[in-house]
């Protein structure tokens, strides 16, 4: 195992964590995509690429575990780089299918990828607030077999997922935004995903 490159990963992780704190607690984090916290993703995700070309992708062989679990989330947090994105579901899929990473982060980054491209998503992962005020799974395609997939992903089923959400956002005193700006942050969300080019 490499410990100075799985160090290096989860460094950066930590690094993304204390900012997204900082600019929570000001509430600089909630007007929109924080361009302080948009450079730190993108520097992040230059350097993964980097020891992608030169290592490959750095899975649990490489990393272990937790190394592994951070260069997922370099990729989970770099929103503002699609073909990255995209290229990186391709080398961890292909990571997944020799077991050197957890078939769960494929189908979370799967969802992400759709949610950020305005299609429906696999797995049921991407929440946001619905109409009732309540953290609700966007859009699935068929959603009547989305349980099997989530089987397959090594997932718990959607409703105890959509539990654990919510669970976990009341313990992070997440809340709904006011019913007045929910369309407005969607239209700014949408303007922002085609503006950056995830979406025609």
């Amino acid at each position: 195992m490499d410990q100075s490159l799985r160090q290096k990963l989860i460094g950066m992780v930590e690094d993304a964590r204390r900012l997204r704190a900082v600019l929570a607690a000001d509430g600089s984090l909630f007007q929109g995509y924080n361009e302080q916290l948009r450079n730190l993703h993108n520097t992040h995700a230059k350097t993964l690429a980097d020891i992608v070309d030169a290592k490959g992708w750095p899975g649990r062989m490489l990393v272990g575990e937790d190394g592994a679990a951070a260069a997922w989330m370099i990729v989970q947090q770099a929103i503002g780089l699609p073909r990255f994105m995209r290229a990186c579901l391709e080398v961890i899929e292909a990571a997944a299918a020799k077991g050197d990473v957890p078939r769960w982060q494929v189908a979370l980054l799967t969802d992400r990828i759709c949610w950020l491209e305005g299609r429906p998503q696999v797995y049921g992962t991407q929440f946001d607030w619905d109409a009732n005020g309540e953290l609700s799974p966007v859009p699935i395609a068929d959603e009547a077999t989305v349980d099997a997939r989530r089987a397959l992903a090594d997932l718990i089923p959607l409703v105890d997922g959509i539990r654990q959400r919510r669970t976990e956002a009341k313990q992070n005193g997440e809340s709904a935004p006011p019913a007045n700006e929910a369309a407005t942050r969607r239209r700014d969300f949408d303007d922002w995903a085609k503006a950056i080019g995830w979406r025609s």
